[in-house]
């Protein structure tokens, strides 16, 4: 009978705990204001990103033609090459496919005759802003 007694009393004591947690729980709304500011400093960070393609660094052009096939370049570069960057440059009426980012002349040379053996056509450029 006191087994018995005890585990109604346990049953009871572990029911009442678990209904009350949601009795004392909480509902809240929360409000962010975000000041005006911080909209005009994401729109500089784009125009600063967006620059970052064309800057005044060197850059290795490995793909001139259509969209499709960038694409498909871009990717097989990427799987090859997972350290160097890579983007597609559309400029009218051809995709541009341009790897590397380097700060010196000799160092894009270097990348260029090594990407030479797998891209024939890859030239070194100095895109202007």
């Amino acid at each position: 009978m006191t087994l018995s007694r005890n585990l109604n009393f346990t049953f009871l004591l572990i029911f009442s705990l678990f209904f009350s947690v949601n009795i004392f729980s909480q509902e809240s709304n929360v409000t962010v204001t975000q000041d005006s500011k911080i909209e005009q400093l994401l729109n500089e960070k784009r125009k600063i990103n967006a620059s970052i393609t064309v800057n005044d660094r060197y850059k290795i052009q490995i793909f001139t033609g259509d969209s499709e096939n960038s694409k498909k370049t871009l990717i097989q570069f990427k799987k090859e090459n997972k350290k160097m960057d890579a983007t597609i440059v559309f400029s009218t009426p051809n995709y541009k496919v341009w790897v590397g980012n380097f700060k010196t002349r000799i160092d894009a040379e270097r990348n260029l005759s090594i990407l030479k053996k797998k891209y024939a056509n890859a030239f070194l450029i100095k895109p202007n802003k």
